[in-house]
């Protein structure tokens, strides 16, 4: 796996011109082009803010706790999060079938084109980035929020989230190669980790609940329940993960990478030949 990673970076400008190629295709055709990657994830935070902030406002203001004054930036910080993950993982796994003639022609480790298309999706989060700290600062500046220290749950939860989803990209898309009905199995599975993981409502919500424990012991096995924790920490202290659940999302991150890129490993031959 060292030997892998070390090839990566030492083709570091292909994957660069691949992220550049695919941005750049994916928006070719667009008026508003990059706008879109901002237009979607803010026009779900607004619908979700109407729901759960103007109708059912009194209920889940009584379980936000810090978050109950600034409730979109809550959203903002969970959805963007979440953007970056349901497209890198939904464009990874056709990131071979896609293209199967490049992949065949150009002489680099073929680890590069799923990871490609979480470096491109995670680009669409940095240009995201600037919206998320101009709501911060209104917040701050009216003192609903009181960013500090907190702050350093960001770079750790984006660093984890990457981890994680290079891992579920390289395994997808070498399974997809072999088993089409990855792609269509996806669109459920993306659907319910939406809300199997607290990014329109506070995890409390799910720990106050009248469920089963063993239901919310496999709830929290998530590593995207960490990972989205730690991204509204950075503005609600109070949401930090404890030390359990950071171990999860840290731990079960590192886990999907090596069972990703193992898996990645042993199917080459068979993709290769498929393709």
């Amino acid at each position: 796996m060292a030997t892998g990673v070390a090839a990566l970076w030492s083709h570091r400008n292909s994957l660069r011109i691949l992220v550049r190629r695919d941005l750049a295709v994916k928006y070719q055709q667009s008026a508003l082009g990059y706008l879109w990657s901002l237009i979607e994830p803010l026009g779900m935070g607004a619908i979700y803010y109407f729901v759960f902030g103007v109708l059912y406002a009194r209920d889940t203001g009584r379980h936000l706790g810090e978050a109950a004054g600034s409730y979109p930036l809550f959203l903002v910080a969970g959805i963007f999060a979440w953007q970056w993950a349901a497209s890198a993982i939904t464009e990874a796994t056709n990131a071979l079938t896609g293209q199967a003639r490049l992949i065949t022609v150009l002489n680099v480790p073929r680890q590069i084109f799923p990871v490609g298309r979480v470096t491109g999706r995670f680009a669409e989060y940095l240009a995201g980035l600037p919206i998320l700290l101009g709501v911060a600062a209104l917040y701050a500046a009216r003192g609903r929020i009181h960013p500090g220290l907190s702050l350093l749950a960001l770079p750790l939860a984006v660093l984890t989230q990457g981890v994680l989803l290079v891992g579920v990209a390289l395994l997808l898309s070498a399974l997809n190669v072999l088993m089409r009905d990855i792609e269509r199995v996806l669109r459920l599975v993306v659907r319910v980790l939406f809300y199997a993981t607290p990014i329109i409502y506070p995890l409390s919500l799910v720990r106050d609940s009248g469920l089963p424990g063993w239901v919310k012991v496999g709830y929290e096995l998530n590593p995207l329940v960490g990972i989205v924790q730690l991204h509204h920490a950075a503005w609600y202290p109070d949401e930090f993960p404890g030390p359990r659940l950071l171990l999860t999302a840290v731990a079960g991150s590192l886990l999907v990478l090596v069972v990703g890129w193992t898996a990645f490993r042993r199917l080459e031959p068979a993709v290769l030949k498929e393709l």
